[in-house]
């Protein structure tokens, strides 16, 4: 069946809850507290292993106790770790999340190691063996993520891009990603087409397909949306949950989605399973 190689971010994460999410100057006192495991990178690796998929990372942690902790996690999850490089020159990287009594959320991401993987990891024959999927995010430069997909493109592997956060994807890049998964804000900078439901996901999915081979537009409480170059967009509704957190869902969903696609299900089956998992995801209770 092949593996998939992640490369990416991984943060060590603090989550707070509180009433609400501080105002300019404004002390707010919270209700609870975890920490976490986190990063684009990091979790989406994990939601692919526990789907069942043979999964590497490549990417880079401090000489810090979090980093310890971040190592552990991939490697109870069962995620190959020789390719995640221990700095002594930087710490690990982390974040801090604010979840609202609404069920929102918002962070502070501070990369540090994350922003010094490098680019040679990527030319190492070994790390690339068996591997059929690199799946890509937006939280390391964006010289790395175009690095690893040259050379999966020189091996003949898939590259996945999530391109979250948001950011301009180069010529380069551009021409390396066989699959674009985007949210519904994502999808809006890329386009600029502005998604406000199932109808407007569609027509910014059918847009994008004509710079990418494939896409995928998550439009959280409306479903999904993809569409396949020179193909009709289809779409399926979101599954009624009582929400609890957003937090993660996109990281279940492409982990769910790359697992899927490596057992050789069709893209539509592959964002029916992703869209199933993200719906059960944000319905557990997050602290």
């Amino acid at each position: 069946m092949g593996k998939i190689v992640v490369t990416g971010s991984l943060h060590y994460d603090i989550m707070l809850q509180a009433h609400h999410r501080p105002e300019k100057g404004e002390t707010v006192m919270g209700t609870d507290c975890a920490y976490k495991f986190g990063g684009k990178g990091g979790n989406q690796a994990l939601s692919a292993a526990r789907a069942g998929a043979e999964v590497s990372f490549i990417g880079a942690v401090g000489d810090d106790d979090q980093g310890k902790f971040l190592l552990s996690q991939l490697n109870h999850a069962g995620v190959n770790t020789q390719r995640v490089a221990v700095l002594d020159s930087v710490p690990s990287g982390m974040s801090v999340a604010i979840l609202d009594a609404e069920n929102d959320y918002g962070a502070v991401v501070v990369s540090n190691a994350n922003n010094a993987i490098d680019p040679a990891q990527f030319t190492v024959d070994s790390a690339w063996q068996n591997s059929v999927m690199l799946l890509l995010q937006n939280e390391v430069p964006e010289s790395v993520n175009v690095s690893a997909a040259a050379q999966a493109k020189l091996r003949g592997v898939t590259v996945c891009l999530n391109a979250a956060p948001a950011r301009e994807i180069s010529v380069e890049m551009r021409a390396a990603v066989d699959l674009l998964v985007v949210n519904a804000v994502e999808a809006r900078d890329l386009s600029g087409l502005k998604v406000a439901d199932l109808a407007s996901a569609c027509l910014a999915a059918e847009s994008l397909s004509r710079q990418f081979p494939a896409v995928v537009v998550t439009a959280g409480e409306y479903g999904v949306a993809w569409c396949e170059q020179g193909q009709s967009c289809q779409s399926l509704a979101a599954e009624k949950v009582v929400l609890v957190s957003t937090h993660g869902a996109g990281d279940c969903f492409m982990g769910v989605l790359a697992a899927a696609l490596l057992r050789q299900h069709s893209l539509a089956e592959a964002v029916t399973l992703a869209n199933q998992a993200a719906a059960e995801h944000v319905s557990r209770q997050p602290i």
